[in-house]
This record gives C-alpha cells, sequence and structure tokens, in this order.
C-alpha cells in the first residue's frame, strides 16, 4: 500500500486529531538483560513476543531505581552494545492510579549527561518534578518526585530522558520505558503494551551516529523493533477482546498502524479518551503520540503493518530516502477455540471542553527552519540551517511565552516548512480545536499535535495547575536537540 499523503491526514486528524487504529503486543518478561533473540521461538523460525517487566504502585507510591547505561544485548539475531534502563530495552512498565506519587532514583552511568522526563504527565515541572532543565551528569544521581492529581486522566503516557542536546542519540539508543496511568478498567481477555521504536547499528553492533542531513530531516532506523524485537509473533483465541497500549517512541518515524483482519476500536489517544469505543481501521501516531485500543480477535494471520505517512522533506534533502515508508511490525496467528463472549465495554463521561471558559489570551507561534552559518553546539553537527521558533533558536535563559496560572489560552501553532512537525508541550496539554481551518467537534486532548507542512492548528491550554517553567518543543527528537525547542513560564 502506499503511504498516505499529508490531505489525507488532515482528514483523519479531523476525525479524531491524530487518531484511528492499531497494534498490539505479548506476554511478560523479567527484569534481565534484553536478550530476543533467546526468547521463545515459534514454528517456521518466527520469535514469540515479550513485555517489559511491570511494577506497580503500592499504596499510592511507585519507587524505582532507574540505571541508564549502555549494555550488550542481542538486536535482530546479532550482538550489540545499545542503551538500556535497568539493562533492558524498552525499560519496565510503570503502572500507577491517579492520585500517585512516583519516586525515582535515577543513576546515570552513561558517558553523556542525561535526566528524565515523564512525557504526558500532568504534574508539576518545578524542582526535582517534571524539570527538564536538570542535568544529571555521568556517574551522577538524583532523586525525582512525580505527584498525579487526584484527577489525573488515566491512559498511556511514558519515560524517557530530556536533557537537551542528547534526547535523539539517548532515544534512539534504547532509553524509553512505557507508563500506564490506570482506573478506567474495561472487560478484556488480556491487556498487552507495544512500544514500536527504531534504531540503527553499524557493522560492529554499535549505535550509528547520524550524519547532518539525517539530523535535518530526523534519523529514521533500518531496524523497527516491537518491545525490542524484530517482528515478533503473538497468539490469541477467536472472539477474543485484548486491550492494546501503543507508545510510539521512535526519535522521528510517523507509524499509521493497521492490522487487516481484525475488528479495531479506538479508546483514547495520548491522555484523551474516546466517551465510547470507536470502531476504527487505522492509527496515525506521530512521534511521542500514543493510542489506547481494543482487539477483537478473528481466526486467521494477520500483519501488524506501518502503511507509511508522508512527512514531507526539505528541497535539498529530497535525495535523504524514503521517510517513515510502509513496514511489517508484527505477527498475530489466531487459532483455536471460540473464546466466550465477555461484557459490554463502558462508556466513559466525556473530556472537559475549554470551550465552555473564557478566554484570557491567544498567541501565535511558528516552527522555522531557516539558512544559517552552520553553528556548532549541542545537535547541531555541522547543520547549515537554523531550528527554532519564531526565528530563534532553543535558550535555556530566556522565557518565550510567559503565562497566568489560572489562565486559558488559545495557541495557533504554524508550520510554514515543507515538512510536518508534532508539537509537544510539556504538563499542560491541549485541546485540538482546529486543524487547517477544519474544526474538531468533540473535545479531543493530546500532549502531542502534528503540525501539517505548511498548515496550522488552532489549540486551547488551561494554565490553572502545576505554575512553573517548562518547554515546548518539536518531538521529531533531532529538531529539538538543533534548537527547535522554546521555555514558557507560568506564575
Amino acid at each position: 500500500m502506499e503511504p498516505i499523503t499529508r490531505r489525507e491526514a488532515l482528514r483523519f486528524g479531523a476525525l479524531g486529531a491524530l487518531g484511528v487504529v492499531a497494534g498490539g503486543v505479548g506476554l511478560s518478561r523479567t527484569g534481565l538483560p534484553w536478550r530476543p533473540a533467546a526468547s521463545r521461538p515459534r514454528a517456521g523460525g518466527s520469535v514469540a513476543l515479550l513485555e517489559p517487566e511491570v511494577v506497580r504502585s503500592q499504596d499510592g507510591l511507585l519507587r524505582v531505581e532507574l540505571a541508564a547505561a549502555r549494555r550488550e544485548a542481542t538486536v535482530a539475531g546479532r550482538a550489540a552494545r545499545v542503551l538500556t534502563y535497568n539493562g533492558t530495552v524498552p525499560g519496565q512498565t510503570w503502572r500507577v492510579r491517579p492520585g500517585d506519587r512516583i519516586e525515582v532514583l535515577l543513576r546515570n552511568e552513561l558517558d553523556t549527561p542525561t535526566n528524565l522526563h515523564t512525557h504526558g504527565l500532568v504534574v508539576s515541572p518545578r524542582d526535582n518534578g517534571d524539570n527538564p532543565f536538570i542535568s544529571v551528569d555521568p556517574g551522577q544521581s538524583f532523586e525525582y518526585r512525580f505527584d498525579l492529581p487526584e484527577d489525573h486522566p488515566t491512559g498511556v503516557f511514558w519515560y524517557h530522558p530530556h536533557r537537551h542536546g542528547t534526547v535523539a542519540d539517548q532515544v534512539f539508543g534504547g532509553l524509553y520505558g512505557a507508563l500506564i496511568v490506570e482506573g478506567d478498567e474495561v472487560p478484556v481477555s488480556r491487556e498487552r503494551v507495544l512500544v514500536v521504536s527504531d534504531i540503527t547499528l553499524d557493522g560492529d553492533g554499535e549505535l550509528a551516529s547520524a550524519s547532518a542531513p539525517q539530523v535535518m530531516m530526523g534519523r529514521e532506523g533500518d531496524l523497527v523493533l516491537v518491545n525490542g524485537q524484530v517482528r515478533p509473533e503473538l497468539t490469541a483465541r477467536p472472539g477474543e477482546r485484548e486491550r492494546w497500549r501503543v507508545i510510539n517512541a521512535c526519535t522521528s518515524r510517523y507509524l499509521r498502524l493497521a492490522l487487516p483482519g481484525q475488528d479495531l476500536a479506538l479508546l483514547g489517544v495520548d491522555g484523551g479518551h474516546e466517551p465510547a469505543a470507536r470502531e476504527v481501521e487505522q492509527v496515525l501516531l506521530a512521534p511521542g503520540n500514543r493510542a489506547d485500543l481494543l482487539v477483537t480477535t478473528r481466526g486467521g494471520t494477520s500483519e501488524l503493518r506501518s502503511l507509511g505517512y508522508d512527512r514531507g522533506a526539505m528541497g535539498m534533502m529530497m535525495g535523504a530516502g524514503d521517510l517513515s515508508g510502509p513496514t511489517t511490525l508484527a505477527t498475530l496467528a489466531v487459532s483455536g477455540d471460540q473464546a466466550a463472549a465477555l461484557g459490554p465495554v463502558p462508556e466513559r463521561p466525556a473530556d472537559p471542553d475549554l470551550r465552555d471558559r473564557p478566554l484570557d489570551e491567544r498567541r501565535e507561534i511558528a516552527f522555522t527552519m531557516t539558512m544559517g552559518g552552520g553553528m556548532m553546539g549541542p545537535g547541531r553537527r555541522g547543520m547549515m540551517m537554523d531550528l527554532g521558533f519564531d526565528g530563534r533558536p532553543f535558550d535555556a535563559d530566556r522565557v518565550d511565552q510567559q503565562t497566568a496560572a489560572g489562565s486559558v489560552e488559545e495557541w495557533t501553532i504554524t508550520n510554514p516548512t515543507p515538512m510536518d512537525h508534532p508539537f509537544h508541550l510539556h504538563v499542560w496539554p491541549m485541546q485540538l480545536i482546529e486543524t487547517n481551518g477544519e474544526p474538531v467537534s468533540e473535545p479531543t486532548w493530546r500532549d502531542v499535535v502534528n503540525v501539517p507542512a505548511n498548515g496550522r492548528v488552532r489549540t486551547l491550554v488551561d494554565f490553572t495547575h502545576h505554575p512553573g517553567r517548562s518547554v515546548y518543543h518539536c518531538h521529531i527528537l533531532d529538531h529539538e536537540d538543533a534548537g527547535m525547542m522554546a521555555v514558557v513560564d507560568t506564575r
């Protein structure tokens, strides 16, 4: 199937922002070092899908130690040295509930600075919270504390590094994990977590570095992984209903996921929710997006695929190769006796609608990619273009947007470049209300909103909670590291 065009993506966006379908995953694994090649083989040489170890909060507290380190692993049947959290790729899956506290002792065993971002959580950006300005040097440790409000949205979130200048390399190298906020239970046969990522290894099994053209475009790996494995297989019986938590942890790759032959329904994207499970055929996930899906299985074998997505290109980079092209991710084999029917999927209360509240401010923010002088710096690698917002590259000491605590603002994000850019705002989720002039009728909440090439989106942001200083940025992580990030301060 041909890659989807940007025009088609707008149509999908109008139906529900970034979403309409997607993938699946498999059983459990321990915190042992990552060895996908040694997992359970199946007939015909396929490998059974594994899932990360799960850690849950107890009595309102999740306490973990998280070691970021380069470790040996087997990737696609070959020895490799990748970046890991606690020796695994992905890291452990954290499961919490609204009102819980997450305490993390982060130990940096890398040779570069790092830190930690709980992507999508609505928590404080101050002090040892979700603070992107923290830098943990090699050999050092830092204690994080994240307090989830009692009304925190349920859904699929994730954690990864966010130290400016090193983010793309560290996520591309393997530092990421799922974070599930529970509390909206659905009757299902099983629940699976699916973390999709990509990576490139050189001839010696080392992580390949990105060239200046790859940084300009946003690198995409030669290997597309599902829970750290290449094209694994999962199995089910006919008539089972499964809940799939899907994360696009790729640094730049867009995923348009489909699983022909199976019945799929969308529960939500990012921290947003559908009031009732909605039947869908595919879902478009920009880098950083997540989907919460129900899959009702039918007999037979299906391929989980990304159908491809045209995310645009800079004119000088047109020969950089196919970006976000079609690829097979995994296989679902459904056989055996018909499963017993489960109870109905409960409807959920509608998400809040900020359109009912008066506006305190309107802002317009623009992605910019302009010819520059090849300035060197973290993430730039000799690039001949300047990346930023409103003509300025990131400066951690500058406040780009000063907002008032308790206010509701309308943010119009414009993209005059020939590439799509996913816009991510930390701490304060956005209600998407319009894409390229097309209104979004239902309350649609995202923390990553794709802004089409030469297009614009309108969003509403509630700054009632969590005053402090944080960032917004392009979630093509090479672009972020190269300067496409800015500071917002709420007081």
